[in-house]
């Protein structure tokens, strides 16, 4: 698939140079950077979500704890 966009001169040089530098193709670098923002979102949503969760119940356990739940303790 295809997929344009426009940008001005400046922003073409700036982000053709910088991807240069990454040694990367400039559409390569701008998918690669749609794609880290997008998954930059969706981490901080799950954040977010699970941080609500631990706030409304924060209980924690210890390393031992776990073990001695999962039986790991020998």
């Amino acid at each position: 698939m295809v997929v344009s966009i426009t940008l001005s001169d400046d922003e073409y040089k700036f982000i053709s140079e910088y991807a240069a530098q990454k040694k990367m193709s400039t559409s390569d670098f701008i998918i690669s950077a749609v794609l880290e923002q997008i998954e930059d979102e969706e981490d901080l949503i799950l954040y977010e979500k699970a941080e609500a969760e631990f706030n409304a119940d924060p209980v924690t356990y210890s390393h031992e704890e776990v073990k001695k739940i999962l039986g790991l303790n020998k």
